[in-house]
Order: C-alpha cells, then structure tokens, then sequence
C-alpha cells in the first residue's frame, strides 16, 4: 500500500522528535505507509529550500508560488513565475488562490496575484495548487475567467461547500482533504467528503499544520495522511487500501508523475 501526501512544507516542520533530521521524518511516513509527497512552496524566501528538499528525494516533488497570505514589496509577473518553475521536479503551481479571512479588505492584488498564477501555469501546462477561504465566488470566477481547466490542478485542504466542489470538478479539478475531516466539528466538511466521488479525492497533511485527530493542536508531520485516509475509509465504507490505490493515481494522473517507477 502506498499513500501519498499531498501537499505538506517539509521546509516548516517540527523535526525536534527526529533530531532536527529531516531524513528520519521521511523514515517514520514510510513506515506508516507514505511513501511520496509533494512539498509545497509559499513564498520566494523558502522556494529554493523546498527544490532542494525535491532534489534530494525521488519520491518528493515540490512546486512554486506564492500564498495568498503572503505579501511582497513587488509582485511576480507571469514571465518570473515562469522562470521560477522550470525545473523538473516542480510539478506544479501555488500554492496560489484568494484568502479573505487573513485580508478581508486587500482582494485587489490577491486577485491580481491569483490570475498571474493561473496564467503561468496555462504557460508551463502545469496543473494549479489552489488555496481558498471564505472567498467561494471570487475564486471560481477567476478560474472560469483565465481558462483555469486547461491545467486543472487541486482545492487543497478543502474546507468549503459541496456547491464548490462540484464547480472545482467540473473545471478539471480534484479536490484534497487534510485532517480537518477528522475534527468533530467538521460534520458538514464530512458530508462533503461523501459527494465526492473518490477518483476526484486527494489527500494531505497540510504539515505542520492542522494535525488530525488523535494529535490535534499538535506538530503535524506528514505520517498523519494516513488518519485522512483511514476517515474517508470509513466515511465511503471501503478499504484503506482502496483510498490508498485510488488516491496515489489521482496524484499520478494530475501531476504527471510515476510514483512505482521512482521507489523500485
């Protein structure tokens, strides 16, 4: 069984367990079945630590793009986000999207931000890493408006509605779910896990961030796919093994990698 993490910041993770060894983290997912990942970049200041980290192992891809969250004194044009990605292993863009939460009243250049992204992708034809909250409409509309389906790509830690879901798919997109899905709260998150058909399902850690339940509030670290896994299991009343075989194909088919080929 191999399962995948699909989007974590192994740059950003609490490594104090494993004695600052990256190495060791990447030891302990294998042993709890997660057996790639792909490394999420967030801003020009941590892009050359999250290749490197992709560089080093077969199994880790990485991307490049900045946050919605985070500011910068000059914006990226297409062309740099362009150049920025060309190597290889980065095997997508973003993570990019709109987040009205953090900024409530600075939409302009995040929306800016957003179509630069989607554009450079359309560029490079490499698929989208996409980050929303609480900015539903703007965020399909933008998809809608600058062909966002001609890369596809993926609602990464997705928290919103089933409506949404449905919009994201209907583009070309899959939808990915972290350990929220695992909170008591997140009933309504639940139901939306249940509509989504599995060959659109991926799942992440989001590390080292959100952290499922048994070790909410805690460092996660990305061998906690694997409770993402099992609580979409449950959910859909099939096997980890089937979340596990599905979910490592959708990872394949849209990043275009060959994850057997790479750890044999």
């Amino acid at each position: 069984m191999v399962l995948v993490d699909s989007h974590c910041h192994l740059d950003q993770l609490d490594l104090t367990p494993y004695g600052g060894e990256l190495a060791l983290a990447l030891q302990a997912a294998s042993q709890a079945q997660v057996k790639a990942m792909l490394c999420v970049c967030i801003d020009m200041n941590n892009a050359q630590a999250v290749l490197a980290i992709a560089k080093k192992y077969p199994s880790i891809w990485a991307s490049f793009g900045v946050h919605p969250s985070e500011k910068m004194a000059t914006e990226l044009t297409v062309d740099e986000i362009v150049a920025q990605a060309q190597d290889e292993k980065i095997v997508a863009i973003g993570e990019t999207g709109l987040d009205y939460y953090h900024l409530k009243d600075e939409g302009d250049w995040q929306r800016t931000r957003f179509r630069r992204h989607i554009l450079a992708a359309r560029e490079l034809q490499k698929p989208l890493i996409i980050h929303t909250r609480q900015a539903q409409v703007d965020t399909v509309n933008i998809m809608k408006a600058e062909k966002a389906e001609m890369v596809g790509g993926v609602m990464h830690c997705f928290t919103e509605s089933l409506e949404m879901a449905k919009q994201a798919i209907a583009l070309g997109f899959y939808i990915s779910f972290s350990g929220i899905i695992t909170f008591k709260n997140a009933q309504a998150l639940r139901d939306v896990v249940l509509e989504v058909p599995l060959d659109r399902i991926l799942i992440e850690t989001d590390a080292p961030y959100l952290a499922p339940m048994p070790y909410r509030g805690k460092p996660n670290e990305p061998r906690y796919v694997c409770y993402v896994a099992e609580e979409i299991a449950r959910l859909k009343q099939i096997s980890v093994a089937q979340v596990a075989k599905q979910t490592t194909a959708n990872f394949e088919a849209l990043f275009k990698v060959n994850i057997h080929n790479v750890l044999s």
